[in-house]
């Protein structure tokens, strides 16, 4: 039996019973069509696209995801009763390695279960009372969707975006699969966090968003809207460096560059330090068993090192390879040493030591006693000069040749031109982010629209690359396939899939067998959505410069790397292509905080979810979602406690019988003039709780202070019954207190809203109402409270008529009882008065 079915009916009025009310207002807004956003020559409204993150179809929700949903749900509504065109659609971000894990255990193909997943998920959706536009629905994996990752990856191909090389990447064994850099978290497979990362070479495709690095960087100052948090976290990713490349040569081997932002101290450089992998390591190993061995023991230290998880506590350690390189400044010669601390994908994976002038660089030269040479110094006389010193806006080069006296940051320019005009180096901006690899070695992904021809023709190699012609798409992912965890995508295992036909020449061709990574699904999934039945282009131009920017994403701050940082990517490439005018994606960014329970995320994984059936079994939907957004501000952390539901419980029941008590009122509107003092506080009330929810909805949206402010409403409501009874308060303040009560819980509490709007007389939908206007000279509080203090001590608090001047407040302050006993027989020494803060008598 539910919580709600355990109620009694003891009063006559009717108990509030969700299991008979939601069906039934579902049923009834999925059969109107005009609850949704309006085309945008139709609407006559300003618009407002809000959205949630589309959810990776997993086979149920928890309680996590009601939360997130609640969030953008509520927020939707309230928009829609200020007036707007509201766009708030969802989706499926369908491909992905769970479906291949899910065939492989259940021997369910990864299609049905995948649609399987989406059908109940999509039901539990309608019945937590979601208002998203079903007509609008995207899912990823079907080829009316992925047909458009195909043609727009083909215009990234013929701009030069999207490229195919051999490279160094980043291997899941688990996965079986590449890995793009933003997807290896401390060394470990993002989805996997006890799986290592290795490092291997193939020969893959890759999209060139380092092209956008700048701009993307740049684009951060103009996202007010966006956490600071995840703003830091995508600079500290970008990573620009601005600095010069260095040659060193080396006789008889290749040169050794290095990239450095203190060009500068160069003079100072006392060796020249190489990664483990480094060529010029490798060709030095080869000649030398023993250095080998030592290179091998380095890797095996840094292997270490990221299976702890943290690269950057790695104890260092060096061994010098007998060899030496030639510093282009100055001529010196400075030994060559590998380090177990520098790393071959970061850089060009060699650097220059200044161990006078670089932490780091002096911890090594300590250990292994090499030299310290002062190159910088302060502009100012000084005998002693702690090292490392790093140096200052006033520092100056000694000991630099023709740059002895320049200023350090004047040098680095003249220093970085010199090296360029002279032939061994050049100034430069390198950056952390690297290019895009979006190839993957499984089946259930977008198939990559190109083939390699195998005899050649004209400007094609045999074997080489060939892209499809639009007329060619969608590449249709084959449905009977055999899933496998063996190395090799499993396409490649199809030969009706893989063996093809040059679109050139008419000849033999093999199809690539690597499919995109998920992330080119999500990275502009949003824009389908405002056009999501067009079946000739991705989505029409006119439609996106109505909606975009979103005017407001929600998701969690885990993606702020991965998923925000592409989709910025993907919809700068479609403004070049001239398929938008918008720069950024997303106006305003909030990240919801997470729901916990047992001291843990909430995640299937750790078994501590929370189905959100059974809450709704228990305690209806309403009763669910006002919990989720009641118990925390939305941008903390909730820990997730089943009997705070019950407590939402009564305090519906509570408004519910309170409402149907007095739904005879007549709503006429009532000024604050003629009421009894009754009326008077009671409407008060109500104004000031309608200028706190608009305010919060307008701010940070702070719905649990928001929810709380309705409870205090009702709790007056209550204490007021005995007037409304005896007919103190007139019949038209109680009819509009109902109404704005009921319009207030609208956003939240929907299908609780909606009979109750019914109920008393409320025309057309409730949350289609018009947002009710709070009154800001009723919304004044009249009076106010003021601490009063003996010599800094709090003694009591009195009452005074808000706006009260200085002698008013000391008057009332004076007549306090307990205060005139505290100073009775004592001399003032002196009072002080802050009307509206604080009185503080001083005696002695």
């Amino acid at each position: 039996m539910s919580e709600i079915q355990n109620q009694h009916e003891s009063d006559g009025i009717q108990r509030y019973n969700p299991a008979e009310i939601e069906p039934r207002w579902q049923a009834l807004w999925d059969a109107d069509p005009t609850l949704y956003a309006a085309e945008p020559h139709d609407s006559g409204k300003p618009k407002y696209y809000c959205l949630e993150m589309l959810p990776y179809p997993s086979g149920a929700l928890h309680i996590g995801h009601v939360r997130n949903y609640a969030i953008g749900d509520a927020l939707a509504r309230f928009m829609w009763m200020r007036g707007h065109n509201v766009l708030h659609p969802m989706g499926w971000d369908a491909f992905g390695l769970p479906a291949e894990n899910a065939a492989l255990k259940n021997d369910v193909p990864p299609r049905e279960w995948t649609l399987g997943n989406i059908a109940a998920m999509r039901k539990q959706m309608q019945r937590l009372g979601l208002s998203y536009d079903w007509a609008t629905e995207v899912t990823t994996c079907l080829p009316d969707y992925y047909r458009w990752n195909q043609w727009i990856f083909l215009k990234m191909y013929a701009a030069g975006l999207a490229y195919r090389k051999k490279s160094r990447v980043n291997w899941c064994p688990k996965c079986c699969t590449v890995l793009a850099n933003e997807q290896v978290i401390n060394g470990r497979c993002w989805r996997h966090e006890d799986t290592l990362v290795e490092q291997c070479e193939l020969t893959q495709w890759f999209l060139r968003i380092t092209k956008y690095a700048d701009e993307l960087l740049a684009g951060l100052q103009t996202l007010d809207g966006w956490p600071e948090k995840v703003r830091t976290m995508q600079k500290n990713w970008i990573g620009r460096s601005e600095g010069t490349l260095v040659d060193f040569a080396v006789e008889g081997e290749e040169k050794i560059t290095v990239f450095t932002t203190r060009v500068d101290t160069i003079f100072g450089a006392t060796s020249v330090q190489l990664a483990p992998e480094h060529a010029v390591t490798k060709a030095f190993a080869a000649k030398d068993e023993l250095l080998a061995a030592q290179v091998e023991e380095m890797l095996a230290q840094q292997k270490a090192a990221r299976e702890a998880g943290d690269l950057g506590a790695i104890e260092k350690h060096g061994v010098s390879t007998g060899r030496f390189a030639v510093n282009p400044f100055n001529g010196e010669l400075v030994p060559i040493w590998v380090a177990n601390y520098i790393l071959a994908d970061y850089g060009t994976g060699a650097i220059m030591s200044v161990p006078a002038h670089d932490e780091r660089d002096f911890e090594f030269a300590q250990k292994y006693g090499l030299p310290l040479k002062r190159v910088i110094a302060p502009n100012v006389d000084t005998d002693e000069l702690a090292l490392p010193y790093l140096g200052e806006d006033e520092a100056v080069l000694i000991d630099s040749g023709a740059w002895t006296g320049e200023a350090s940051l004047e040098a680095q320019e003249k220093m970085g031109a010199f090296a360029k005009a002279n032939g061994f180096g050049t100034p430069t901006v390198t950056y952390r982010l690297k290019d895009w690899g979006v190839s993957r070695q499984r089946y259930w992904g977008t198939p990559i629209p190109m083939v390699y021809c195998e005899e050649g023709h004209d400007g094609v190699e045999p074997g080489g690359v060939v892209p499809l012609p639009e007329s060619a798409l969608p590449v249709i992912l084959p449905e009977q396939i055999q899933i496998t965890q063996e190395g090799g995508s499993p396409l490649g295992r199809v030969p009706e899939f893989v063996n093809t036909t040059c679109p050139l020449c008419g000849g033999p061709a093999r199809r690539e067998t690597d499919t995109m990574d998920t992330f080119v699904d999500s990275s502009w999934y949003f824009y389908r959505y405002i056009d999501a039945k067009n079946d000739t282009e991705p989505f029409s131009k006119e439609k996106a410069s109505y909606w975009f920017p979103i005017d407001q994403y929600i998701g969690g701050v885990e993606h702020a790397i991965l998923h925000l940082i592409y989709s910025r990517f993907w919809t700068k490439v479609m403004r070049d292509l001239g398929m938008i005018s918008n720069d950024e994606p997303v106006e305003r960014l909030f990240t919801q905080g997470m729901v916990i329970k047992d001291g843990a995320k909430m995640s299937k994984s750790k078994g501590n979810v929370v189905s959100p059936d059974l809450m709704i079994d228990r305690y209806g939907v309403d009763a669910t979602r006002l919990y989720a957004l009641f118990a925390a501000p939305p941008d903390r952390d909730l820990d997730w406690q089943e009997e705070g539901v019950g407590g939402i419980v009564r305090f519906l029941n509570r408004v519910h019988r309170l409402t149907l008590k007095y739904k005879g009122a007549h709503a006429v509107v009532s000024m604050l003039a003629g009421q009894s003092v009754a009326g008077q506080r009671l409407l008060r009330k109500l104004h000031q709780t309608l200028e706190k929810i608009t305010q919060d909805f307008s701010g940070r949206w702070h719905f649990n202070t928001s929810i709380a402010a309705v409870m205090e409403l009702v709790n007056d409501i209550q204490a007021a019954e005995p007037a409304m009874d005896a007919g103190e308060i007139p019949a038209a303040t109680v009819a509009e207190v109902f109404r704005t009560l009921v319009l207030m819980l609208a956003p939240f509490a929907p299908f609780f809203s909606a009979e109750l709007w019914s109920q008393i007389g409320g025309e057309g939908v409730v949350f289609r109402t018009q947002w009710p206007v709070a009154d800001a000279e009723l919304a004044k509080d009249d009076e106010m409270q003021v601490p009063v203090q003996v010599n800094g001590k709090l003694v009591t608090v009195v009452t005074v008529a808000a706006g009260s001047d200085q002698d008013v407040v000391k008057a009332a302050a004076m007549a306090d009882l307990k205060v005139t006993a505290r100073i009775e027989g004592k001399t003032l020494v002196k009072l002080i008065v802050v009307p509206g803060k604080l009185v503080n008598f001083v005696v002695k």
